[in-house]
């Protein structure tokens, strides 16, 4: 058997002897309550960026917590290795608790329940989002220095306390350390399996566009008895506006929204059709029956790999009890879009607003807010470390990794894209049902311990 078999299986054997040690220390840093956005935590964030170091140090990394405005940034290096050099991301920070009485159990206190079906469930704030899958990265570290003496890659973890409130601090960090962060590729561990035995690896994020309009009509709200009629109703114009934003197909009406798009890679398209996904049971858990997206596109397409357009609020007149006869000066929306591939966030704000001004009758003017702007991040499906991380879960989990897209936006990968000039995979062992953010999050006890192997695999897999 060759040395690298050797020394993995040793690495695999030690993770599985030694799950309830590793348990120990997921239960040390659960109960650490970090809730970021809550001044009243401070503390606790701070001590949980002091576990985390203590945690690396404890591994032989050069570890620190570094100061932000905010809350600390941890680095932490361990380049003894050869090999490419990998960055890896998880935030040690979570959300706040609250209902308090919603919870089944203490949040903090990290609770074993088994299910019917033999699965355990992890119960505890953070356990899934993301201190199970921050640590299944540190215990994955721990089993190949036990083992080998040393990782068979170059390696710094990264882990900031902001996540769950913007991040804000986090880009000045990555300017600042940009030369010790000159790595091959990103990792970042927050996301989930496809289904619990199928693995997947995220290799597109959605960007994101945010605009706010404001019509305008007459110079303050009129009775509608004495104007109806004759007075523009701004009401009346932002949804005709509206209206216009989508073609009868469901289709994006903007001209120029296309232009950038490109169609999924024809081997990924492939494997998505081989994916186990029920629409029907997708829209199902949202009280739907069909999909109102563009027409020839399956729901899988139009959630992960197509962009859109949604409003997302809109305000204008008496909402209030009772009614009242009266036609607005003014109308608002909110309205975002999300965006794939080579898409441009500016040229796509600069089309949205030409798309509103072309269509201003009369009496009728507009004003706009910005509200944030980000391009999509796209992984090349054939990279090398991509197709490395594919094989290594494959072989963990035994079904085919899933190479997929995801509808959201992480900001952090496209600051490594941005800053560092870093690809990223995102990969994670999260369920869907794990209440992240909710009352009795939970992680399951087996997306714990093959996360654990998986990252064995991986850091194996891009040493070679």
């Amino acid at each position: 058997m060759p040395n690298a078999t050797t020394a993995l299986d040793a690495a695999l054997a030690y993770a599985d002897a030694h799950l309830e040690e590793s348990l120990g220390r997921l239960t040390e840093i659960v109960r650490i309550k970090s809730i970021s956005t809550d001044p009243a935590y401070k503390a606790e964030v701070q001590r949980a960026a002091d576990w985390v170091v203590a945690e690396l140090e404890t591994q032989g990394f050069e570890a620190s917590a570094r100061a932000t405005p905010g809350h600390p940034v941890v680095i932490g290096h361990n380049l003894a290795g050869n090999g490419p050099h990998v960055v890896f991301y998880a935030h040690y920070d979570v959300q706040p608790v609250d209902p308090l009485e919603l919870w089944n159990t203490d949040p903090f206190e990290p609770t074993l329940v088994k299910q019917p079906d033999g699965e355990t469930h992890i119960v505890a704030r953070g356990t899934s989002d993301d201190k199970g899958q921050l640590l299944t990265f540190l215990e994955a570290c721990r089993a190949w220095k036990a083992t080998a003496g040393s990782l068979p890659l170059k390696v710094t973890v990264l882990s900031e306390g902001e996540e769950e409130t913007g991040g804000k601090s986090l880009p000045a960090v990555l300017e600042a350390a940009r030369a010790e962060l000159d790595a091959d590729i990103a990792l970042i561990c927050g996301t989930d399996l496809w289904t619990r035995q199928t693995p997947a690896i995220v290799a597109m994020l959605r960007g994101l566009v945010g605009e706010e309009i404001e019509i305008t009509c007459a110079s303050h709200d009129l009775h509608s008895g004495m104007y109806g009629n004759t007075a523009r109703n701004p009401i009346q114009v932002l949804a005709d506006i509206i209206a216009s934003l989508r073609n009868p197909d469901g289709s994006v009406a903007i001209e120029g929204f296309y232009d950038d798009v490109k169609e999924l890679p024809a081997e990924i398209a492939d494997l998505w059709k081989r994916l186990p996904y029920d629409e029907a049971a997708f829209l199902a858990n949202a009280g739907l029956s069909s999909s109102a997206g563009e027409q020839g596109r399956t729901v899988l397409e139009q959630t992960r790999a197509r962009p859109t357009c949604e409003i997302n609020g809109i305000t204008g007149g008496y909402t209030g009890e009772g009614f009242k006869t009266v036609i607005p000066a003014k109308a608002s929306a909110k309205i975002s879009f999300r965006l794939v591939s080579e898409m441009d966030p500016v040229k796509i704000r600069a089309a949205f607003r030409k798309h509103v001004q072309d269509r201003l009758p009369p009496d009728a003017t507009v004003t706009f807010a910005e509200h944030g702007g980000s391009p999509a991040v796209t992984v090349p499906h054939d990279g090398p470390l991509l197709r490395k991380a594919a094989a290594a879960l494959q072989d963990e989990w035994g079904n085919e990794t899933a190479i997929i897209g995801s509808g959201g936006s992480i900001p952090v990968a496209g600051q490594f894209k941005s800053i560092l000039g870093l690809d990223t995979l995102l990969i994670g062992f999260a369920l869907g049902d794990d209440r992240i953010h909710s009352p009795n999050e939970k992680y399951n006890l087996s997306s714990f311990h093959k996360g654990i192997r998986s990252w064995i695999r991986i850091l194996a897999a891009l040493a070679d």
